[in-house]
């Protein structure tokens, strides 16, 4: 298929509007290089999924667009069919998961377009919708794999070659099925093949990078939905056909870097994108370091800002630590006078963002704190100054047990939990959840400690101290394994050096 010729015609701006690309000058100074970001976050759905939803609406037939269109979509993709349907005046039902979240439906319907809610996934979305489809006869408006809907989304390439004339080292593109990437890659390409185009994807939903290396489009058995926007379990089959041929180079990040990148997002620009929307910017600012790009024209494309407003807390709280200005340290103390007033001197003028400390008897005292650091440079000769005290101290700046519940949670030893195992869940941060959670655990074993925090993140977070009979290890595995088929993930903290140090059982 010609893709130049088809996105030089797309049909987009009846709807979509010529987005920014934005000077970002704190990243800028920060990497070394030109930073730009296309701000497609100013688009009337605040999303680039309105230009590929209206090409291809745009490009049906009368009759085709009487019989009304149909979609499976989260969020984005439903916003941006709702709005071509309601500029061409047809008629849209949108297939959305029961999970979605009230705003993004109220939004959907305030665009005149029908929802259904259906299971708890976009796959079981999508398998109504397109049994809909075929037994009403409507046009099935796919999120990514079609070449309208494709050409649509090339047109972001193409007003960025038009607005910045110079040279673009790289392009940098967040990854979910592949339609965005795929049409700002043909048509970059085809008129300036020298620009390089980088495939940025979440850590835990890199479907279309594993496709990539394995050369075959795999099938993800889980992804991670933070990025929820980009959380695809399978790419489209044109979508990888033309990613194979276009992409350069690929890199993935995680979810604290993401968090990272919204604060830098906001810093330079005054706009709050949703995690799926600067997946870019952090992969800028990973591959340009790993790479040690420098006095290059770097373009980061922000393709969304669709954020939950509950999610800001856990974004603020992650970004100091993808960003490694925060270090979250252990550090233990004599348990005598004038012991405490020594550490704090060895902190010095530092902003300290956390304290925890408790008396808990014995010659030895445990203490949690976070500091504001300029990155891990100054994280380690921290620790150094403290060794050189004679003070023992561990990092647990990257220590997932620390992050999401020890700061909580610090309050001193137990005392005759012998026997206790500490695991940490993850499980789908939706209405009931923790309920059913409770009700699978609830097994007659004495639970020592429970932590949850709801801080609006993809998933629920729960940490569970529990006593267990020597005779009962064979059914405890048995029980962890059914919990893990429900699609709670775990993992055993018991040797955690946090969970000793703070929380385990009083020597």
């Amino acid at each position: 298929m010609d893709y130049l010729k088809r996105i030089l015609n797309a049909k987009v701006y009846d709807v979509a509007i010529e987005s920014s690309l934005s000077p970002a000058p704190s990243l800028s100074q920060r990497t070394g290089n030109q930073v730009l970001i296309k701000r497609e976050d100013e688009q009337p759905v605040f999303s680039f999924k309105l230009r590929g939803a209206y090409n291809k609406m745009a490009h049906l037939d009368a009759k085709q667009l009487a019989l009304g269109v149909i979609a499976a979509s989260s969020g984005n993709h439903a916003q941006g069919v709702a709005l071509a349907a309601q500029k061409l005046g047809c008629k849209a039902t949108i297939v959305m998961p029961r999970t979605t979240p009230s705003i993004k439906i109220d939004a959907v319907r305030a665009r005149g377009a029908e929802v259904l809610l259906e299971g708890e996934s976009y796959s079981d979305c999508y398998e109504k919708a397109r049994q809909l489809a075929d037994e009403q006869g409507k046009s099935f408006i796919h999120p990514y794999d079609d070449p309208d809907v494709i050409a649509g989304q090339g047109t972001i390439g193409m007003e960025i070659l038009r607005q910045h004339q110079g040279d673009i080292d790289t392009i940098f593109v967040a990854v979910g099925g592949g339609g965005l990437i795929s049409g700002v890659a043909a048509y970059v390409k085809a008129v300036r093949p020298s620009t390089r185009i980088v495939a940025v994807q979440a850590a835990d939903s890199s479907a279309m990078i594993q496709s990539l290396e394995s050369h075959s489009r795999v099938n993800l058995t889980s992804v991670g939905l933070f990025a929820d926007a980009v959380a695809v379990k399978q790419v489209g089959t044109e979508t990888f056909r033309l990613c194979e041929q276009y992409v350069d180079d690929w890199i993935t990040v995680t979810t604290d870097e993401i968090c990272a990148a919204i604060k830098d997002a906001y810093s330079d620009c005054r706009c709050v994108l949703e995690p799926a929307g600067a997946i870019s910017i952090a992969g800028l600012k990973k591959y340009s370091e790993a790479k040690r790009i420098q006095g290059k024209t770097l373009v980061a494309i922000a393709c969304g800002a669709n954020m939950n407003f509950d999610r800001l807390r856990f974004v603020a709280e992650r970004a100091v630590l993808g960003e490694a200005r925060e270090a979250l340290l252990a550090v233990t103390i004599p348990e005598q006078p004038g012991s405490f007033l020594h550490f704090c001197e060895l902190l010095g003028p530092r902003s300290v963002t956390e304290f925890n400390y408790r008396f808990a008897g014995g010659q030895q005292a445990h203490v949690f704190v976070g500091v504001e650091v300029n990155n891990r440079v100054e994280t380690h000769a921290l620790i150094e100054g403290f060794r050189s005290a004679g003070l023992d101290v561990a990092d647990l700046s990257d220590n997932e047990l620390a992050k999401l519940h020890v700061r909580h949670l610090v309050g001193g030893h137990a005392t005759g939990t012998d026997g206790e195992r500490v695991y940490r869940f993850d499980f789908p941060e939706r209405p009931g959840a923790l309920m059913q959670f409770l009700r699978v655990m609830n097994r007659g074993w004495n639970v020592t400690l429970f932590h949850y925090r709801n801080h609006g993140a993809d998933v629920g977070r729960v940490l569970v101290g529990m006593q267990i009979p020597p005779g009962d290890a064979a059914e405890f595995d048995h029980f962890l394994s059914s919990l893990s088929a429900l699609g709670y993930a775990f993992c055993d903290e018991s040797a955690n050096i946090a969970y000793i140090r703070f929380l385990g059982l009083h020597q």
